[in-house]
């Protein structure tokens, strides 16, 4: 007869056998059974969070820079339901989670127990799917088929919402070896057919102002997608833009890179998409904030869409070749065949492409990321390029929060590596930078972590500096302060007629202060000429530390595409703001 084991037991034997070493949780009542047999599992180490938010958003670090699925733990009730912001933030960016739930038991679901919820239901919208067990038998399949569908392709967050006499009751443990990825790349659905990658190769001979229009899902498929597309964007010459979320996935300071695109890109980003007779997207997804005025979105150009989810491609925007394929696979196959048969391509092709390199030159000119530069006050552009100057060869790996701090940070800090930036693109999650960064450090001991934050942002989840001195984790938080939801602000300023209601936070805490409580450090600048010494203390000390840099107050996020307005219009300073915004367009903020 085989060995029987607790369901409790079963969960630790299944997160062993996927090699999970680090799990962030908070305990409670229904889960109680599982905490007890944490003791007896020591390659498993548990984060304990302050808030089940905080634990969620510590995975999605954990995942994101380690290449490793996260692993979130949670009580019944109001710990699932305060799980559901990371769950759908970690839905919208395309991050491995597997959430273990407790339940109420079986034989009061339904009955409006205490801290009972309907957690599938709750959580189906914002999982890629989720179980709830009822027999103790099924407990291993489902935990291994949780991993392999949150890991496989696109990746993202599933749930496992467990019964309390579930994980009491005694069952069998089954674990048969599969190819279950436990990294962010995703398996492909079909082989690439050879016709689309002729095709493919085809229409990039036959341009002459192509671009790469890049996103998160290079980073998700894994370090060697990366290097292919510099390969790739090396063997063409052609220019690169990346999302978002795809920094890093192509080096930030190669002169083939144009920037970031979208809403706050770069101009000559977003001139060059628009003007483009060829759109290459790898792993990216056409969303609002790229596209600006959809129906004016990039008017001439054929466009190819790589991406592994079939759902993402034609649903924004139509395509001319549309090619479902990880984004590995796909790039070994087309540089290969590339390369074989286009020897010397960037050679022969210069001439052709000579014209809308000097185009790119000319946008380049307008240098749409200076700013005007201030002695007496800190310019939060200058804090983050002197961040950006003093941490480069650092191997540095930064979070943020949800703002204006967030696309300066995305604009003056340059990635040259996959894995090194984690922020909250889809959902937009204020909150996230500070136990991202928790589970960044878990991921990465001696490592620099930083999160670039907004004095508002960080205020959600603060509590999480509580983990970082618990754990010894000395995550460095470098908060942009101009005492405003400074977003917010802009856009009241921009789009409503400078009505900033509830925008300006009129009771923070002294943050060194603060930081002294939670028994860290804390620093604070409030001059330009502080900066370097103070930002150089703060990577000195190997504690978590809470920097306030006190910025200028008013000063807004530029360039900008106005609300409404095509991606090719777009507001470059304040001398631009007296162009009006349609009603329209206020409505798509």
């Amino acid at each position: 007869m085989p060995k029987l084991y607790t369901g409790a037991e079963i969960v630790f034997k299944s997160l062993e056998d996927q090699n999970v070493e680090y799990i962030f949780g908070y305990p409670g009542g229904a889960v109680l059974p599982i905490y007890d047999e944490l003791k007896n599992h020591k390659t498993i180490n548990h984060i304990l969070a302050r808030h089940e938010q905080g634990a969620g958003h510590a995975a999605e670090g954990y995942a994101r820079s380690s290449g490793k699925p996260g692993v979130l733990l949670v009580t019944s009730g109001p710990g699932a339901t305060n799980a559901v912001t990371a769950l759908t933030d970690a839905y919208m960016d395309s991050v491995p989670l597997v959430c273990i739930s407790g339940q109420v038991p079986t034989h009061l679901i339904g009955t409006d127990a205490f801290q009972e919820c309907d957690t599938t239901g709750i959580t189906r919208p914002c999982t890629k799917h989720n179980w709830l067990v009822k027999d103790v038998n099924d407990l291993a399949t489902i935990m291994h088929r949780a991993f392999e569908v949150a890991t496989t392709g696109r990746p993202g967050p599933v749930l496992v919402d467990i019964p309390k006499d579930i994980q009491f009751k005694k069952g069998k443990y089954k674990f048969i070896k599969k190819n279950f990825s436990n990294k962010l790349n995703g398996k492909a659905r079909k082989k690439i057919n050879s016709k689309d990658l002729s095709k493919f190769i085809e229409m990039i001979k036959q341009s002459s102002k192509p671009i790469f229009y890049t996103g998160g899902g290079v980073i998700n498929s894994g370090p060697e997608a990366s290097k292919l597309l510099r390969e790739l964007v090396e063997l063409t010459g052609f220019p690169i833009t990346s999302t978002l979320q795809g920094l890093g996935a192509y080096p930030g300071d190669d002169p083939q890179f144009l920037g970031m695109l979208g809403m706050h890109g770069t101009y000559e980003a977003n001139n060059a998409m628009h003007d483009c007779d060829l759109m290459i997207n790898i792993g990216a997804r056409f969303d609002d904030r790229i596209t600006g005025k959809i129906d004016e979105f990039s008017p001439k150009s054929k466009k190819i869409h790589v991406d592994i989810d079939p759902s993402s491609v034609g649903k924004n925007v139509k395509v001319n070749l549309a090619v479902i394929s990880d984004v590995t696979e796909l790039l070994k196959n087309l540089t290969k065949k590339f390369k074989d048969e286009n020897k010397d391509f960037v050679k022969s092709n210069k001439q052709k492409i000579a014209k809308w390199w000097n185009q790119i030159e000319k946008w380049r000119e307008k240098k749409s990321l200076n700013f005007i530069n201030s002695e007496k006050t800190i310019k939060p552009q200058y804090a983050v390029q002197r961040l950006y100057e003093i941490t480069k060869d650092k191997d540095t790996f930064i979070t943020t929060e949800v703002g204006q701090h967030q696309m300066w940070a995305a604009q003056h800090y340059k990635f040259n590596k996959p894995n090194r930036w984690m922020t909250s693109g889809g959902l937009g999650t204020m909150g996230y930078g500070l136990p991202a960064a928790v589970g960044v450090q878990v991921a990465q001991p001696g490592k620099l972590v930083i999160d670039i934050a907004g004095e508002a942002s960080v205020l959600m989840t603060i509590q999480e500096m509580s983990t970082a001195i618990q754990y010894r984790l000395p995550i460095k938080i470098f908060i942009l302060n101009n005492e405003y939801m400074g977003m917010v602000r802009q856009w009241q300023e921009l789009l409503h007629d400078k009505n900033y209601s509830e925008s300006y936070s009129e009771a923070l805490p002294d943050f060194v202060k603060l930081a002294e409580a939670y028994g860290c450090i804390g620093i604070r600048a409030s001059k330009p000429n502080e900066l370097d010494e103070k930002i150089k203390e703060m990577i000195a000390v190997d504690k978590p530390v809470i920097f306030d840099c006190v910025v200028d107050k008013e000063e807004n996020c530029y360039p900008m595409i106005p609300s409404g307005k095509p991606h090719n219009q777009m507001l470059l300073g304040p001398q631009d703001e007296k162009e009006e915004v349609s009603d329209e367009g206020k409505t798509l903020v």
